[in-house]
């Protein structure tokens, strides 16, 4: 596969990936539930972004469920990210642990990540078009305005 394309690939997920998850994690109100505390919290945040959206976008049952689906799969997303790593940071910090950045173990880091992206976007993707796609027009239209108005932030 030609490198180049498959940077740029990584590149597009990564950034799909980041502006769903910061979509949806715009519905947390402070109150101290975000993903990764546990796994009762993220079920439990999870719940309460689904509800929140399914009423801002009068959604149906199916449509609720679509976005149950996806919320699922950007959970199982982050997850495959995460690894056995809980702490990211702390990966970082390995790596600069000796006298040396440890470029080889970077690098292995890196091309587990990608790996990990390219094997879980495809249904990632699926579930954010059969999501999208189940709207109906005005309920599309008020995703769109609501991106506009938040940017990176969240759509709500």
């Amino acid at each position: 596969m030609n490198f180049r394309l498959l940077n740029k690939r990584v590149l597009f997920g990564l950034l799909g990936t980041g502006l769903l998850a910061g979509s949806l994690s715009a519905y947390s109100h402070s109150d101290g539930h975000r993903w990764g505390r546990g796994e009762g919290d993220s079920d439990e945040f999870r719940t309460k972004m689904v509800e929140r959206m399914s009423s801002r976008l009068d959604l149906n049952p199916e449509q609720k469920q679509r976005l149950s689906a996806l919320a699922e799969q950007m959970h199982q997303q982050r997850l495959a990210l995460m690894g056995s790593h809980a702490q990211p940071r702390a990966q970082l910090q390995a790596l600069m642990a000796g006298p040396q950045f440890d470029r080889s173990k970077a690098q292995a880091l890196i091309n587990e990540k990608t790996a990990q992206i390219q094997q879980q976007s495809p249904a990632l993707i699926a579930a954010m078009g059969d999501f999208y796609d189940s709207l109906n027009p005005a309920q599309q239209q008020k995703v769109r305005e609501f991106m506009q108005k938040r940017g990176h932030h969240g759509p709500f």
